[in-house]
């Protein structure tokens, strides 16, 4: 597969750059930089290396006395390196380092403080589907999703099994962020039915036969391993009683179906919809990470339980999205963003569908998710957002 030109691009200066694996992070930086130098910790030998002796790479940059560029791959594997690299930044100018990382975790833990903002932060997510033009295929993404190395493979199912696995024997177990690998197997399989819903910590303990307690560090294990993410609810002067619970989405709507099982008492239609919503869920995530206007994503629920799926909050003013895994729209479809519209009247409100046309019911379009998702690029405001071309 030719590579895809990705709307994610760097500013000056030294960056980290965070994200899932087999989003694309080595491949991006080594093609944005061609002719930097470069650290795979991902190699064993390289981090038993740098880890013996992490001034080594103050070693490394002296034997080339012309300002350049170094890319390590995989930070997270060694961070007694980010001192270094501190130390580097102050001392070298003229050069700058890219970072990436696929967690956090180990980051936070030793306290580092990621250089002092002397770097930038950023994160590379998913595939949207205007990066991919005219090879965009929504039915594929809602099955398989938009992780890159499953995009490029001829086996899509198979890589996406393999990857929960990977996660576990290379994140998880080999850093030992867990101890018992088993009870973090089941916690993985049962927080899947969370997926796009009210996150319920106490019902994701009892389904997996686990502590809440140790269920609240796995979630947290989750997000700092770029796994899942919870979103809050929008209150900002609510006027109505809100819900207290955010919701949780794991970050690809393919990883999701690898890691949902199935059985004669699941209903399709619910596992299609929460598959949708998490494809709309982190296309619009990857948007807003993108987008130089800075916006914020939340839900919207009152205590009496009328939902809207997605609130943008930005300067550009306040966008409300609603999924809908139906072809066709009726009324009651329409009730929450009303009801959300009645709330914050200056509101943008957005029906997604699985349909074919492009309508206009009261204030609300509704436009097929295709169509939508096709559509969302950085560059747009809220404004072209919500009427795109």
């Amino acid at each position: 597969m030719e590579l895809i030109d990705r709307f994610f691009k760097p500013r000056k200066g030294s960056f980290f750059l965070f994200g899932p694996r087999g989003t694309g992070k080595s491949t991006f930086v080594h093609q944005f930089f061609p002719d930097s130098l470069t650290i795979d910790l991902l190699d064993p030998e390289r981090v038993r290396f740098f880890s013996a002796k992490p001034e080594r790479l103050k070693e490394m940059i002296a034997a080339y006395p012309k300002a350049g560029s170094l890319i390590i791959d995989e930070i997270q594997k060694v961070p007694d390196l980010l001192p270094v690299v501190h130390s580097l930044i102050e001392q070298k100018k003229g050069w700058f380092f890219v970072l990436t990382g696929s967690s956090a975790r180990k980051l936070k833990q030793t306290g580092v403080d990621l250089l002092g903002g002397r770097a930038l932060l950023y994160s590379l997510h998913t595939f949207m589907a205007a990066e991919m033009g005219i090879r965009f295929d929504f039915e594929y993404a809602l099955r398989y999703g938009m992780l890159p190395i499953v995009v490029a493979s001829e086996n899509p199912e198979e890589v996406l099994r393999s990857y929960a696995a990977l996660y576990l024997r290379e994140e998880v177990q080999m850093e030992g962020l867990v101890r018992n690998i088993g009870n973090f197997s089941r916690f993985l399989e049962a927080i899947s039915f969370s997926h796009a819903s009210i996150l319920n910590i106490s019902n994701v303990a009892r389904e997996s036969a686990v502590e809440r307690k140790v269920v609240e560090g796995y979630v947290n294990i989750l997000e700092d391993i770029l796994l899942g993410w919870r979103l809050p609810v929008f209150t900002r002067r609510a006027k109505r009683q809100q819900a207290l619970h955010p919701k949780f989405y794991l970050f690809d709507t393919g990883v999701f179906r690898s890691l949902r099982p199935q059985g004669p008492l699941d209903r399709p239609e619910e596992i299609e919809g929460q598959a949708l919503e998490g494809l709309v869920g982190q296309h619009l995530k990857a948007w807003i990470a993108y987008s130089k206007v800075k916006r914020e994503l939340f839900f919207w629920r009152t205590r009496s339980g009328v939902e809207v799926d997605f609130v943008i909050y930005g300067k550009d003013g306040i966008g409300a999205v609603e999924v809908k895994n139906t072809r066709t729209i009726r009324p009651a479809d329409l009730r929450s963003l009303r009801s959300f519209k009645e709330e914050y009247p200056k509101s943008k409100t957005l029906l997604l569908y699985r349909g074919k046309d492009r309508l206009v019911k009261g204030d609300t379009l509704c436009l097929p998710c295709a169509d939508f998702l096709a559509a969302l690029h950085p560059e747009r405001s809220l404004d072209e957002l919500s009427f795109p071309e």
